[in-house]
């Protein structure tokens, strides 16, 4: 396969994830229960947690290394600079998390359906980032990221993106939105991934150098989301165990096909 079509049709694969999880509003009748919705959230964070430390945190590390530079430089420094970007928007854009009476950011007039999204969107864009910098390391040559390993991350971060997407679209069904716009906000939240992604490939384009920056980067960004927000909310009263089992089989679910096709 051309390695441009290749890289649109691996770009896209997240966001068909996120529609068919929207999607879900023309078929279930009835609001997502609170021990599904926490499986859901945990199996998310373990996809990501996964993700971070096989897809890009150690490709990071072995590109630094081929190279000749400090092995853990770029991963640290990445690491954290895509925690402390993810801080910046999270305290600086108006979002409503699931479940949440008080919004989050700075204080805004945006209706709770649109905050809701935000949320989603926040949480979105460093994932586009993680599929757009893997892809653009394949593109670059670079032998420590292959297409396999690229379409492994999409495929990883697509499945965990299904139930994003109905845990977007379900509440604003109950909260009286008709249908087909609750699946149009739950779509447009998506948008951001291959937005990001696409945005990302072209920065790597034109400085290379910081691929294992940028890889590291968005590492650090998937990972304050899943500290702040996903796990906080697989894990809210009442207390389950479901949460942690989803945790686990994310985290197996992503190691498994990082390291299978990778």
């Amino acid at each position: 396969m051309d390695a441009v079509l290749a890289t649109i049709l691996g770009l896209a694969i997240p966001l068909a994830g996120t529609t068919l999880g929207a999607a879900m509003v023309f078929i279930m009748k009835k609001q997502m229960g609170s021990s599904l919705q926490k499986a859901l959230l945990g199996f998310a964070s373990g996809v990501m947690m996964a993700a971070s430390v096989w897809s890009l945190l150690i490709p990071a590390i072995d590109m630094a290394a081929a190279a000749g530079k400090t092995e853990w430089l770029p991963a640290v420094v990445g690491f954290l600079a895509g925690m402390g970007f993810l801080l910046v928007l999270d305290m600086v854009i108006p979002h409503l998390h699931m479940n949440a009476d008080k919004p989050e950011g700075k204080k805004s007039q945006l209706g709770k359906s649109l905050m809701l999204v935000l949320a989603v969107t926040l949480h979105n864009l460093p994932e586009g980032m993680a599929v757009g910098v893997v892809f653009a390391g394949f593109l670059s040559g670079s032998s420590t990221v292959t297409i396999a390993g690229a379409f492994a991350l999409a495929i990883g971060i697509a499945i965990q993106n299904f139930p994003e997407g109905a845990i977007i679209s379900m509440p604003l069904v109950s909260s009286g939105m008709s249908k087909r716009k609750a699946f149009r906000y739950g779509f447009l939240s998506g948008i951001v991934e291959p937005v990001g992604a696409a945005l990302t490939i072209l920065l790597t384009a034109s400085i290379s150098s910081v691929l294992p920056y940028i890889l590291s980067f968005a590492a650090g960004a998937m990972t304050y989301v899943v500290v702040e927000e996903l796990i906080p909310e697989a894990q809210a009263e009442p207390h389950t165990n479901i949460g942690t089992i989803g945790v686990g089989l994310g985290f197996a679910l992503m190691m498994l096909l990082d390291i299978a096709l990778g």
